[in-house]
């Protein structure tokens, strides 16, 4: 079975329930802000899942671009669209500085360099006065998209997030199927081998940092957008964690590996009260009323599960199935 024969099929059954969400039941806001941590996700996987680079400082990214974003659009009296992109700029600046310094050494040294350089803005964001400090940057208005489309109605929102989501995925899909995209994927598999090539394995890495951190910034701008605010669990630590979790849940190194990841740890986050609240009634156990207070605990299992039993995630394993009965089924002809 070739499963990049059906991929389209699929991303085309996606999109159409994206675009019919909102008149299904779905809540605008909810599914906006799981789009911004998907396309967050598959920046974060275009760094991981194909330059083979760990970093645990891509919420500097986010919420460094979300913090700008929302200043330049409530205090400069920025448009929406010149907002993100400010926001864009700033996360690939961000991912400038940061990709210098973290693409001169390897392994765990280079990822605890972004985690040590993510932190350092974190305190910053703490104490810098426009920020609001732990208050966080409130009532960032959405203004109008290029001076006409209002974006105070959530649906006309919904859909502009939407277009530029999908638009920013198709970039990612174009990056990695150029022959840029190989050259990560050579620098994933084999370094060494690469730079015998002739190719310059630190500037590729570069290069796919601040992409990386580009996209994750626009995610990060849309999401300030979005909900009106900017607040400092955008820049903290454990937003670089939750990315990695999306990406591993997932599948890393898969391009709907990330959509998924980030479908399921954000739907737990807002939804594993109310599933707690059904188990209860369905099982007259009082203990599940209380899942709504111990969302770590439950994405901390299910990573330890995913670890254990899905080792190339959701998705992963799903193409590594279908690939297996493609070939079960070339060998029984």
């Amino acid at each position: 079975m070739n499963v990049k024969k059906f991929a389209p099929i699929g991303y085309g059954l996606l999109l159409l329930g994206l675009i019919a969400a909102p008149f299904v039941g779905a809540y605008p806001v909810f599914v906006m802000k799981l789009l911004c941590f998907a396309l967050f996700a598959t920046a974060f996987n275009l760094l991981l899942g194909y330059t083979g680079l760990l970093s645990f400082g891509h919420a500097a990214f986010l919420g460094g671009a979300a913090y700008v974003t929302g200043h330049a659009v409530k205090v400069w009296g920025a448009t929406p669209e010149l907002g993100l992109l400010i926001g864009t700029l700033s996360g690939a600046l961000l991912g400038l500085v940061m990709g210098w310094f973290t693409i001169r050494r390897q392994g765990i040294y280079a990822t605890m360099i972004t985690l040590a350089l993510a932190q350092m803005l974190f305190f910053a964001a703490l104490q810098m006065p426009f920020t609001g400090g732990e208050d966080g940057l409130q009532g960032v208005p959405r203004g109008k998209l290029f001076g006409v489309l209002d974006l105070s109605s959530d649906l006309t929102m919904y859909y502009v997030c939407l277009v530029i989501v999908v638009l920013a995925f198709l970039l990612i899909v174009r990056t990695i199927d150029s022959p840029f995209g190989q050259v990560l994927r050579g620098i994933k598999e084999n370094e060494p081998r690469a730079t015998s090539l002739g190719y310059d394995t630190n500037r590729f890495k570069l290069l796919a940092f601040v992409i990386s951190a580009a996209i994750a910034g626009l995610a990060g701008a849309l999401k300030t957008l979005v909900l009106g605010f900017a607040t400092l669990s955008d820049v903290h630590w454990s937003a670089s964690g939750h990315v990695v979790l999306m990406t591993l849940v997932g599948g890393m190194g898969t391009l709907a590996g990330p959509l998924v990841g980030a479908a399921v740890v954000v739907a737990l986050e807002n939804k594993i009260g109310d599933l707690g609240t059904l188990l209860a009634k369905l099982t007259t156990i009082d203990w599940f009323n209380t899942l709504g207070e111990s969302v770590t605990i439950v994405t901390g299992l299910i990573f330890v599960v995913c670890v254990l039993a899905f080792r190339r995630g959701i998705m992963g394993e799903i193409v590594a199935w279908l690939e297996r009965r493609g070939t079960g089924g070339g060998n029984s002809h």
